[in-house]
């Protein structure tokens, strides 16, 4: 087991004023199961002040008995590492904190208090011998002895791979609304199983979860998605009915049969391509999108078997994952990812019938900095779909193909900037002021742009100016829309060519 100084030394530091210190919860886990912790807590009879006098510079900003102490390492689980006096048990009126703190005098009656039996151990470091290699990262600790305080049997539920509350699950529960859906996230995350008196306890008191905050919901749901078993945490969300507490719009496809050229359920396909993008540890909006892009078919279909249809999915489905990322409180700029992955993931591309134009137009809605998660995105479309290929010629030309058009643009984002003219130009060249009449303008060219490069030249486009100068607001905007509707029907082509191709 090793160890790091700079806990080693706070944990000496307060032997030395004669209090007991153990390593505890989440990192005392961790060291029993061989695995380096995520962070490192360690839990004392000294009260927050006795902390304070031990360490002057410590943070103590909070009502839970915790101080935040500062040490010099480089490593971010290292750079602050708490401090909690022990605790007991108090009344949790709203399910979600108690309504007091009160000191426990041993750490056995700290543990009582916690979740579960896995995270009410304590380690008490007795001796540990160190080497010094002269710099601190390289600090060995080669030998480390302790005492192992488990009141509750949580080294056999470690052994056994068992998630299991300390005490009443019911209690335990009622305490706490959130650990119904921790239970699920540590089943997830070490791969275990939830015992059985302990799941059917999630069931009974699902309700609960309503009283816990959306942004408190979200961080648990987060790391269920970052778990390479993903997959298995929606599974036990749903059979516990969480799932319809905090994303009932996934449970829409369960049953939901597709069409003939998909073999599973709506359900079944989105679990599966979850599963094949949390295994190959995609970002969080790759595995979100993944998990949600086709949420809006359930509301879409027509018709009945083989021939059943989905159409304008996409669109359904990104109004409702934006409704599902606004109630978690997810970040503006994550969301906006997310919903694009979701909305463009039925892309279209076939070497011979998609133009560059197509590949342009689409890089100014995705992004070029999110093609490659797209593609991701759709690898786990198709392996989810029982497709054998990830990655086939067509998504690997396609790639190519972005590539080449990013180069003919000199690696520029297709957008307004991509002009080479701007507002200033054409109030210059058309004497007018600034309003509505420039932004239209800018709009008709990126459109002549988009379906030309060569035509990105300043005196051509300083021409066109002068031409659509004569042109009233109204008269402008509908030049725009008519661009807009013919690039539609093209679009709409191509796409009715590749399906024709390739689906019939």
């Amino acid at each position: 087991m090793q160890i790091p100084l700079e806990v080693l030394e706070i944990l000496e530091k307060i032997k030395k004023r004669n209090f007991e210190a153990y390593l505890v919860g989440g990192c005392a886990r961790d060291l029993l199961l061989d695995k380096e912790p995520k962070d490192w807590d360690i839990t004392t009879q000294a009260t927050p002040v006795e902390i304070q006098k031990i360490f002057p510079d410590s943070i103590y900003e909070n009502n839970f008995g915790t101080v935040a102490i500062k040490t010099s390492s480089q490593k971010e689980s290292l750079k602050i590492i708490e401090i909690t006096t022990f605790r007991k048990e108090g009344k949790y009126t709203d399910k979600r904190h108690p309504d007091e703190i009160k000191f426990a005098q041993t750490i056995e009656e700290d543990l009582s208090r916690r979740d579960f039996t896995i995270n009410a151990m304590a380690l008490k470091i007795q001796n540990s011998k160190i080497k010094n290699q002269n710099y601190n990262s390289k600090l060995k600790i080669l030998d480390t002895k302790y005492a192992l305080i488990d009141p509750f049997g949580g080294q056999k539920d470690l052994q056994n791979k068992i998630i299991r509350t300390v005490g009443s699950p019911n209690d335990r529960f009622a305490e706490d609304a959130l650990r119904l859906i921790r239970a699920i996230r540590f089943a997830c995350e070490l791969n275990f199983k939830i015992e059985k008196e302990t799941l059917e306890a999630i069931k009974n008191n699902v309700g609960l979860i309503k009283l816990i905050s959306q942004e408190r919901i979200r961080d648990e749901f987060i790391k269920i998605i970052a778990s390479p078993r993903a997959a298995q945490g929606l599974s036990l969300m749903q059979e516990t009915n969480l799932l319809k507490q905090i994303i009932p719009e996934l449970e829409q496809g369960i049953g939901v049969t597709q069409n003939k050229h998909h073999i599973y359920t709506v359900w079944e396909h989105l679990l599966r391509s979850l599963d094949y993008a949390a295994k190959k540890n995609y970002s969080l909006e790759v595995k979100l999108a993944s998990l949600s892009h086709d949420i809006g078919k359930p509301k879409t279909k027509r018709g009945k078997g083989i021939n059943a249809t989905f159409y304008n999915h996409e669109i359904e489905g990104t109004k409702m994952v934006s409704r599902i990322l606004n109630r978690l409180k997810f970040p503006k700029d994550q969301s906006e990812k997310i919903i694009k992955l979701v909305r463009y993931h039925g892309f279209v591309y076939d070497p011979e019938i998609t133009t560059d134009a197509s590949i342009r137009r689409l890089l100014l809605k995705i992004g070029k900095e999110n093609i490659e998660e797209l593609a991701q995105v759709r690898e786990a479309d198709r392996i989810g779909s029982g497709c054998p290929k990830a990655r086939p010629f067509r998504l690997r030309h396609f790639l190519f193909k972005v590539e080449k058009v990013l180069k003919e643009t000199e690696g520029q984002q297709p957008s307004l900037k991509m002009l080479k003219v701007n507002g200033n130009d054409i109030m210059k060249i058309l004497k007018i002021e600034a309003g509505p009449k420039i932004g239209a303008i800018l709009n008709i060219l990126l459109e002549k742009v988009l379906d030309d490069p060569e035509e990105n030249k300043k005196e051509i486009l300083e021409k066109e100016i002068k031409n659509l100068g004569n042109l009233s607001l109204k008269e402008l905007k509908e030049k725009s829309r008519r661009a807009k509707e013919k690039y539609l029907s093209l679009l709409e082509n191509e796409e009715k060519k590749i399906k024709d191709k390739y689906f019939v």
